[in-house]
């Protein structure tokens, strides 16, 4: 099982969704992508576009915080 790791913080919509989907496209059913995203579009968009692409959301979850946002960490397993 591979797990490949993608830092988009300094990324924007829609690229943060691009980078992502080019990533899971490298990956095998069963990989996981975990990837840091800030605050904002990239958290609301790239759960739910990966759910509707059918890949499963294993982990959403804050690493970093202040006041002026935060950076989560968000773990996609690869459809089979």
């Amino acid at each position: 099982m591979k797990n490949i790791q993608l830092d988009i913080t300094k990324e924007h919509c829609p690229m943060t969704f691009v980078k992502t989907k080019i990533a899971l496209e490298d990956l095998k059913p069963g990989d996981t992508l975990e990837l840091l995203v800030s605050e904002g579009e990239p958290l609301d968009n790239i759960p739910r576009s990966a759910k509707s692409e059918g890949h499963r959301i294993l982990a959403v979850e804050q690493v970093e915080g202040g006041a002026c946002g935060g950076v989560y960490r968000i773990l996609i397993e690869k459809a089979g």
